[in-house]
């Protein structure tokens, strides 16, 4: 089917998940980082400090992901969304409106919870269970809603810190999470699968079945992707978290470090796209085993980089990654698990990931105070990247003859 007439048919639902998915923004790390020297310099924390308290909530709300993240199993999209967006807006409000250091960690539990944590994990679970034969091109369509949030948001932020301060700005984004809301219930309002792409039989996971949590976790695969979860959402999350950091250590402005951010967003797009159209011609156990690959070439950029050109290179690495990561792992676990309890294990693998972004900015923090600089432990970085691949390959190799005839087919003789 055509793109621009996929789009015309089922444009309700791709709108709806990139709207959620864009509304993701103000509990994710790239926006949240804009905001570290500011609560830095009004509560006196240190690099291990902030790092610390943002661990912290972060570890929480991944914990507490396990069981929320469930819901999406029983309660409609349009229903759980009004809700998370109305309590990530309210954790908006109290980030703007900070009175002492001991509430920090709880709003930042707040804004990963229901921002990276809900917001997304209602995003890719709507778009992984309501096609199926273009289950990758609905992915990457509903993920620009995060390209355009990476894109614009933290450029529009730290121009208008010039102006206004920085918990002011905090109630705009709490101003655009309340217009979000009476959009997203308009664009379900006959929420559905769409007919199109109602093809059961593909729905199905490995040995024909519909995998529960708990069967998935006893599986080896599981533990085999586990470092590939960790590993994007750790070191992605450290990288935009010690951004301001970063560019101390180089040298550079802050506000010229974020202007090459478009230049990432825009190649993540193209990634993003590119991987989507690729997933539904090929199937994920042909493409997941290197697309991590290019981010441990990133971290060798950012390492031994000294000119904002390698920076950009290294920008243009990460982003290549960062696009394939929003379709190739979501589709990756209806494609071998089956959707009808989706829900339930994407929560799971959600919490993993939000987990790994309380892990990232939490080392670097204290390896910082360690006198262990960025550009070494970027070094590290990169060669776990490298293993972190041959691991999640060898499981997929395993798994792959496992899978229904309509996916193996598009996997490679080896597999």
């Amino acid at each position: 089917m055509p793109i621009l007439q996929f789009f015309r048919q089922n444009s309700a639902w791709l709108a709806a998940g990139a709207l959620l998915a864009f509304m993701s923004s103000f509990g994710q790390t790239f926006f949240i980082s804009i905001f570290s020297g500011h609560i830095r310099a009004e509560f006196g924390l240190s690099h291990a400090a902030w790092g610390g308290f943002y661990s912290l909530g972060t570890t929480a709300s991944a914990i507490v992901m396990v069981w929320l993240g469930t819901l999406s199993d029983v309660i409609r999209t349009r229903v759980l969304g009004l809700f998370v967006l109305s309590g990530l807006m309210g954790a908006t409000l109290v980030m703007a409106n900070l009175s002492h250091v001991f509430y920090l960690p709880f709003a930042i539990f707040a804004l990963r919870l229901l921002g990276q944590g809900m917001c997304s994990h209602l995003a890719v679970v709507a778009m992984s269970r309501w096609f199926v034969a273009n289950r990758g091109r609905a992915l990457s369509i509903a993920g620009l809603g995060y390209s355009f949030g990476e894109a614009f948001l933290p450029v529009l932020f730290v121009f208008l810190m010039g102006v206004v301060s920085w918990r002011s700005l905090w109630c705009v984004a709490a101003g655009v999470l309340l217009l979000s809301l009476p959009v997203l219930f308009r664009l379900l309002r006959q929420e559905r699968t769409p007919q199109s792409m109602a093809e059961d039989n593909s729905s199905f996971g490995m040995d024909a079945q519909h995998w529960t949590r708990g069967a998935v976790i006893r599986h080896p695969l599981f533990w085999c992707m586990m470092p590939a979860l960790l590993g994007p959402s750790a070191f992605n999350t450290a990288f935009f978290f010690q951004q301001v950091h970063f560019a101390a250590v180089k040298g550079w402005d802050h506000l010229s470090l974020v202007s090459f951010f478009p230049l990432y967003t825009g190649a993540a797009v193209l990634a993003m796209l590119a991987s989507g159209w690729a997933l539904d011609r090929f199937g994920t156990p042909r493409l997941i085993w290197f697309y991590q690959l290019p981010m441990s070439f990133a971290f060798l950029c950012f390492a031994f980089g000294q000119s904002q050109m390698m920076f950009v290179t290294g920008l243009l690495f990460l982003a290549i990654t960062a696009g394939a990561n929003t379709t190739l792992p979501n589709a990756f676990w209806a494609e071998f698990y089956g959707t009808r309890y989706l829900g339930a294990i994407k929560s799971l693998a959600a919490a993993i990931m939000v987990l790994g972004s309380a892990l990232g900015p939490g080392i670097t923090g204290v390896m910082i105070d360690w006198d262990i600089g960025l550009e070494t432990q970027y070094i590290a970085v990169a060669i776990f990247f490298v293993l972190s691949t041959v691991v999640m390959s060898f499981g997929v190799w395993r798994a792959a003859p496992h899978l229904p005839k309509s996916i193996v087919v598009n996997s490679p003789s080896s597999l």
